[in-house]
């Protein structure tokens, strides 16, 4: 099933901006200040990354679907 969205979740925690998931994942995170996710990027390409990037969040902020 291919990833179709990628958001930043504050809900529970916030982003600490640790740039995990920029390392790993380049082509769809960005962190100036804050992580954003790239807008126009087609997910289903860095699926692998992606979820890569996602376990490695210390804060578990990353959501997909």
């Amino acid at each position: 099933m291919a990833i179709k969205k990628v958001w930043l979740d504050e809900t529970d925690d916030e982003c600490i901006s640790c740039g995990n998931c920029e390392a790993i994942c380049p082509e769809v995170f960005e962190i100036p200040e804050k992580m954003v996710v790239k807008a126009g990027v087609d997910y289903s390409a860095f699926e692998a990354k992606i979820k890569d990037a996602i376990e490695s969040c210390p804060t578990n902020v990353i959501k997909f679907e």
